[in-house]
């Protein structure tokens, strides 16, 4: 009888030590996961996005891919770069 006492008083504490431990690792997940959040910023760049230029000679943007790049000058098309080169 004296033993089965002891076993529930055990029992009682090791539930409550249980709980606490499943509290602190909680606690401690959403902390971790807080900082890393703090620590990442989200990027401000859109995926597939890029750089718009505008054309030395009509002013038109356009994306940096298609435009045509001399003397350090981007330009919407050929025509105009031999325009403004003039």
């Amino acid at each position: 009888m004296v033993i089965l006492a002891v076993f529930k008083g055990v029992e009682e504490v090791l539930g409550k030590l249980l709980l606490l431990v499943v509290i602190a690792l909680v606690i401690y997940g959403l902390l971790k996961s807080y900082s890393r959040k703090m620590n990442n910023p989200p990027s401000t760049k859109v995926d597939g996005a890029e750089d718009m230029v505008r054309c030395a000679q009509c002013g038109v943007h356009q994306p940096k891919s298609e435009s045509i790049l001399s003397e350090g000058k981007f330009y919407c098309s050929d025509e105009h770069r031999k325009l403004h080169q003039k």
